[in-house]
This record gives C-alpha cells, sequence and structure tokens, in this order.
C-alpha cells in the first residue's frame, strides 16, 4: 500500500539533518586548529582514520546517479549495470597497490600537481580546466538535478522541485565550508545511513514482488520470482544484438557490450574515476600510505554489496511494472522515465523507514555535492589562483578562495540544472555522467599510466595524449559510422532509435584509449632517450601488509563468484 509522508517520517529526517549537523560541527570545533592551513583545509592533513577514508570515498560515490540513475539502468539492463561496481572493486585494489605510493610520495595536493611535477605547467593548467569544466557542468549539474528530482518524487508533488534543489545545495554547502576534516568525518554517517535506508528501500522492493505475485512477505521468494519473470535482467553479457533484434535490446548492448567492453572501456572507466580523480583520491592524499591502502581496499569490499542497494530496487521496478503495477509513479514526471523506478519503489515503504530512506538518499547526495565541491575548490584554488593569480597568497587567502570558489560552484550548477539547460532527463542519469566524463577518460588514463610506469613519457606526448583522447572519443562516438560505414574491423554501429547508427560507448573509449597509447609512445620514442622527469619506482613500494593482502583475496574471490553466478 502507498503511503504519504507524514510527521513520523519528518521527524526521522529531521533527526538525520541535526545529526549530521551537529557532528559536523564538532568536528569542525575539536579539530580545528588556531590558524587552519591550505593542507588542513584541503586534504585534512592526515587526520582521516582508513574507515574515514574508505566510507568518504563510497559515501561521495554513490549519488543520485547511482541511487537513481543506476536503479534506472537497473529497470532497463539488469544485473549487467553492476559491472561498474565490480570492476570498480578491482581497480580500487590495483589503485591501492600501485597508484597511491606514488602520489603520496610525490607529496602532492591535486592531481594537477602530479602532472606538472611528471610533465609540465601546460598540461598541468590544460588539465584544471578540463577537470572544472567536467565537475561543475557534467557531475554536479547531474548530481543536483537526479537528487531534486527523486526527493520531490518522494515526497509528493513535483512543484517542490525547485526548493529541494536549493535546499540541497546549501546544506551541502554548510558541510563543505568546514574542510575535508568535515567533509570526511560526516561522511561516515553519510554512508551509514546510506547503507542501512538503501538496505532496507531493497528489502521492500523484494517483498512487493513477493506479493504482488501471491506469495507473502518472503524476500528469498520474492527475488526468485523476479529471477524467473525478468531472466534476461539477470546476466552480466549480451550477445551481440542480432539484425532482427528489438530496439530494446539493441539500447541495452549499446550502453553495455557484452565481452568487448572488458577489452579497455570498463578499465578506462573505472580508472580514471578512481585513480586519477581528484574527486576520490582527495581523501587518502592527506594519510600515510597504510593507512590510504587500508582505506581505499575498504571501499573496494563496500563497492561489492552497492549493487543490492542502488541496482536491485530497479529490477523489481522493472517486473512489478510489467505485470500492471507502479503505472502512475513510474510516470510521475508528466512520461514514463525509467530514473523513477527508485523513487516509485521507496513510496511503498512504511512511515518512518520512508523518512529514513529520505535520508540515506539525501546523505548520498549531499556527500557526493559536498565531495564534488571540495575538489572543484582545491583545484581551482592551488592549480590555478595560487599559482597564476595570486603567486604570494598567504594560507589563510588560500583558505578564503577555497570558500567562495565552493559558492560560486554551487551556484553555478543550480542555475544550470534550474531547467535543466544541460538535458540531463533526456539522457537518462547514469549514462549521462558515464557518456560525458568518458570523452576525456581515455586521454587521461594513457597519461597517468605512461607517465608514472614508463620513464620516456614525454610532455608534449602527454599534451597529444589528453588532445587525441577527447578528440578521438568524440569522431568514433559521433562521426565514425557515417564515414566509415556500420560494419568495420574495429567496431560495429548499431541504430540508436534516433534515425542514426551508434557504436557502443564503451567501445569508443576502448579504441581511443588504444590508439592515444600508441601515439603517445610514438612521440614519446621520438624524444629524447632519458627523461629527467621520468619516475623512479622501486619495487618494496608496492609491497602490501599481510592482513591487507587477505581482503584483496577476499574481494577478488567474492567478485569471481558473482560473475560466475551472473555471467
Amino acid at each position: 500500500m502507498r503511503n504519504a509522508f507524514n510527521t513520523l517520517d519528518l521527524a526521522v529526517f529531521l533527526f538525520y539533518l541535526v545529526l549530521v549537523s551537529a557532528y559536523g560541527f564538532y568536528v569542525y570545533r575539536s579539530k580545528q586548529k588556531a590558524q587552519v592551513d591550505s593542507k588542513d583545509y584541503f586534504l585534512a592533513e592526515g587526520s582521516l582514520t582508513w574507515w574515514a577514508i574508505g566510507a568518504s570515498m563510497i559515501a561521495s560515490n554513490i549519488s543520485a546517479e547511482q541511487f537513481i540513475g543506476m536503479s534506472g539502468s537497473g529497470f532497463t539492463v539488469g544485473v549487467a549495470v553492476a559491472a561498474y561496481e565490480w570492476v570498480a572493486a578491482i581497480v580500487l585494489i590495483l589503485v591501492a597497490v600501485f597508484f597511491m605510493p606514488i602520489y603520496l610520495r610525490q607529496k602532492i595536493y591535486t592531481m594537477p600537481q602530479f602532472l606538472e611535477q611528471r610533465y609540465n605547467s601546460t598540461l598541468s593548467l590544460v588539465m584544471s580546466i578540463f577537470w572544472l569544466f567536467l565537475y561543475v557542468l557534467v557531475n554536479l549539474t547531474a548530481i543536483l538535478y537526479l537528487g531534486a528530482l527523486a526527493i520531490s518524487n518522494l515526497i509528493g508533488g513535483g512543484e517542490s522541485f525547485h526548493l529541494i534543489l536549493v535546499a540541497l545545495a546549501v546544506f551541502a554547502l554548510i558541510i563543505t565550508l568546514g574542510g575535508m576534516k568535515v567533509v570526511g568525518y560526516t561522511d561516515v554517517i553519510q554512508v551509514t545511513v546510506l547503507l542501512i535506508g538503501g538496505l532496507a528501500t531493497s528489502y521492500l522492493a523484494l517483498t512487493l514482488v513477493s506479493q504482488k505475485f501471491g506469495l507473502g512477505n518472503d524476500v528469498v521468494a520474492g527475488f526468485n520470482v523476479m529471477m524467473r519473470d525478468a531472466g534476461d535482467h539477470f546476466h552480466m553479457m549480451f550477445d551481440k544484438p542480432a539484425p532482427d533484434s528489438s530496439q530494446a535490446y539493441i539500447n541495452k548492448y549499446l550502453a553495455l557490450p557484452g565481452l568487448a567492453m572488458y577489452a579497455a572501456g570498463q578499465w578506462v572507466a573505472n580508472l580514471n574515476y578512481w585513480g586519477c580523480n581528484q574527486y576520490i583520491t582527495q581523501r587518502a592524499l592527506g594519510a600515510d600510505l597504510p593507512t590510504a591502502r587500508t582505506g581505499i581496499l575498504f571501499a573496494a569490499f563496500l563497492k561489492l554489496i552497492m549493487p543490492v542497494i542502488v541496482m536491485l530496487p530497479g529490477i523489481a521496478a522493472y517486473v512489478l511494472h510489467k505485470n500492471g503495477s507502479l503505472q502512475a509513479e513510474m510516470a510521475s514526471t508528466g512520461a514514463f522515465n525509467p530514473d523513477n523506478a527508485y523513487s516509485a519503489i521507496l513510496t511503498f515503504l512504511p512511515n518512518g523507514l520512508k523518512g529514513l530512506s529520505l535520508a540515506a538518499l539525501t546523505a548520498a547526495i549531499v556527500a557526493s555535492l559536498a565531495g564534488k565541491a571540495n575538489s572543484i575548490s582545491t583545484i581551482f584554488t592551488l592549480d590555478i589562483y595560487h599559482r597564476y593569480l595570486n603567486k604570494e597568497a598567504t594560507e589563510q587567502k588560500l583558505v578564503w578562495v577555497g570558500r567562495v570558489t565552493i559558492f560560486a560552484a554551487m551556484f553555478m550548477a543550480v542555475l544550470l540544472t534550474w531547467k535543466d539547460l544541460l538535458g540531463i532527463s533526456g539522457e537518462g542519469g547514469f549514462q549521462f555522467i558515464q557518456k560525458y566524463t568518458g570523452f576525456i577518460s581515455p586521454g587521461i588514463v594513457a597519461v597517468f599510466l605512461l607517465g608514472m610506469f614508463w620513464k620516456r613519457t614525454t610532455g608534449t606526448a602527454a599534451v597529444a595524449g589528453i588532445l587525441s583522447g577527447f578528440i578521438l572519443s568524440v569522431f568514433f562516438n559521433n562521426y565514425a559510422p557515417a564515414l566509415f560505414g556500420n560494419e568495420t574491423l574495429l567496431y560495429t554501429a548499431f541504430p540508436n532509435g534516433q534515425g542514426s547508427y551508434e557504436i557502443p560507448f564503451l567501445i569508443c573509449m576502448g579504441w581511443s584509449f588504444f590508439f592515444t597509447l600508441l601515439l603517445m609512445v610514438a612521440l614519446s620514442l621520438a624524444g629524447p632517450a632519458i627523461n629527467p622527469k621520468g619516475l623512479n619506482l622501486d619495487a618494496r613500494m608496492f609491497r602490501v601488509a599481510p592482513r591487507q593482502l587477505v581482503l584483496i583475496v577476499v574481494i577478488l574471490l567474492l567478485i569471481s563468484a558473482l560473475y560466475v553466478k551472473f555471467w
């Protein structure tokens, strides 16, 4: 039975708001130094514990695009979308073992600083600007839009969308202005609320399915019904579409092109996000190596259960909708929209739990907004303002500029989201972020990998790699089928239902990465044989402690079991 948002729900939600705000204020006051310097403000200067680092990474990662967008993808494509989560767990192991020792040895605050140390200031400036545009125009806007959409659907009344939009931005601002310490430690509460509320929603989704088929409130029965009634939604791999395949199946393959996406596309997307991304790595840059490593591995473990929270309700909504339920809820924004799947399930939560799930959703949104805003502030303040606009700025001035930058970024994101000027609703939230982040991912991953592990890579090759990665991504995504046909040795393009043909984006990303890598190797070989900016690595940097090795083995075994089950 559908339940309206009532006083009990409001009380639970307000308790969450007060708890997070009070704890954030406590962290701010108890850990505040007499003079806050830039390292303390932006990196928390080593004060984050391993569990705070891991929880903060997950809280910042799991946001509206996962809760709403990934549930929407669960509705349309099923468990295959969990590839983003489970490959991410493997990538986090790689980041913990191989990337983090290099970052910490270089004593950097930001990713552009690493690029300047390894390559040159030109590349650092180019990438600073790239990341700022990406974080504001793609990430902040998508998180705000999807979050406000979901919450307005949950509490009832689309007219509340703009009020919720502003409220989310303001709440995130309050947390972010306290610096990385406040963001990191409040994220521990956020991820706890997120997990409890998310699991409650998944439990409800399964019971709704079991009730629909007359099996009572049996979670296991509900899951078994979903496996039978939506068997096509429980496969990790899609076969290549046949000529007579439906457009719905082709669309699934375009989003997740079977085994081919594992050749490079999935790895490029995840390596860029988890290993080369200020938004994520910033949590660990202020810690020592054992703490940073353990925190990242803890995040990898948490990634394994995220599909249960963010994808399973989407599949349940598909089964219910297919069998006649949730018709109005899936069209609550005026037309059928898969991104309504999560909020459609939430409307059936009992009172009290509905408030908890609203708190979980809000926690995910606010944590991601706060983390993203903090990273925007860090890059602008340290890599642009301090380096090019005011080299003599004091530590207090840098902190002040950082806070002003947070205000400016959030204000711009609210303006862009107010009337969906970027067309997020037409793309689908999760795919919107993956697609537009993916345009620069191949070049970034190639530059970081070669820069870390091949001493001969030159600055010229790196600049060419960033630009060629972007150009090749646009070319393969938008122009290759028209110029070279729909079937070549490199790719197969499929009808996208809009009158044209399209190459699966993860395949575009893979080929863009491959050719960018070749270009960078060729340019570097044409350069000097000895590069003074090449990194001298010691194999001992990459040794892990026994308890970390045990955690790595457990994670890999669990991922193997999941793929065996759902292949």
